[in-house]
């Protein structure tokens, strides 16, 4: 079975404050995009095996896409009979806030429900996700989402604005555990930036959308090549941009196809991992 996993932004994301189990309240409009990974599964004797195009990523239970499957076995009860061959197709960026590890995760989970014939219910693979990652849910329903808690708590929000994306990641990471001592750091208090997409969603405005988005971690980083990236968008047409995620991948949004494909071939001169894409 070959599968697509999907990438997601982030339209918004407001870190809400530090919780007593460490984790953080997060408030976030997410959304699937186009740009996605590739996996083959194949049903197998017991147990779980891996191969993918780019030789940096880790195999074994390091792996999200091999642990949602080992996971999803032993829950259906069909470990001890079943297993399964992963081979995966690497195009999202790694470490880039795009959820490439969490797609893949999602897409092994509805794979093998299909394969099997096990036919969990959305709320067992949604609970499954849950323990594999916190984007893992939103990654199983896809579309766009209001998502709360740690990412696990998803409502409908508003149909997405026609546009087109670039996406881009500068050589550079983020430490998402410094970007939360940041964050926790903060006496402003923070934005309000997932209301005013809502908001902004609301009126089908591409330009009110493109002023509304906006990155908590992105204002607590500010890391040079992040704003360089944002500068070099918004000048060549787009609507507004941003940090997705913890970083440090940078989308933006256009009203033209033509001008956001410009866009894209200028900056992957500069930027290699700069990709053209769609609303999903």
């Amino acid at each position: 079975m070959k599968l697509q996993a999907h990438a997601k932004i982030n339209l918004s994301l407001d870190i809400l404050g530090r919780r007593e189990d460490g984790y953080h309240d997060l408030s976030m409009v997410m959304l699937s995009v186009s740009l996605c990974d590739e996996l083959t599964l194949t049903l197998t004797p017991p147990g779980v095996s891996f191969s993918c195009s780019d030789p940096s990523v880790p195999d074994g239970e390091s792996n999200t896409a091999c642990r949602a499957a080992s996971l999803f076995l032993r829950h259906a009860g069909l470990a001890e009979r079943t297993g399964v061959q992963i081979t995966l197709e690497k195009r999202i960026p790694s470490q880039a806030g795009l959820g490439g590890g969490s797609a893949d995760a999602a897409a092994v989970l509805h794979g093998l429900n299909e394969l099997t014939g096990a036919a969990l219910p959305m709320e067992e693979l949604l609970a499954l996700g849950l323990r594999v990652g916190a984007d893992v849910p939103f990654c199983l329903e896809g579309g766009i989402c209001l998502a709360k808690g740690v990412g696990e708590i998803l409502s409908p929000a508003p149909p997405m604005i026609p546009c087109f994306l670039v996406i881009s990641k500068p050589p550079v990471g983020v430490s998402t555990a410094d970007a939360f001592r940041r964050a926790d750091a903060r006496t402003d208090g923070g934005h309000d930036y997932t209301g005013a997409v809502l908001r902004a969603l609301e009126t089908g405005d591409l330009v009110s959308l493109g002023t509304a988005i906006g990155n908590d971690f992105e204002d607590v980083t500010r890391l040079p090549e992040v704003e360089r990236i944002k500068s070099l968008l918004i000048g060549a047409g787009a609507a507004g941009a941003c940090m997705t995620g913890s970083g440090s991948a940078v989308f933006g949004l256009f009203a033209d196809e033509g001008t956001a494909r410009c866009c894209a071939d200028r900056l992957k001169q500069e930027y290699p991992q700069t990709f053209f894409c769609i609303p999903e």
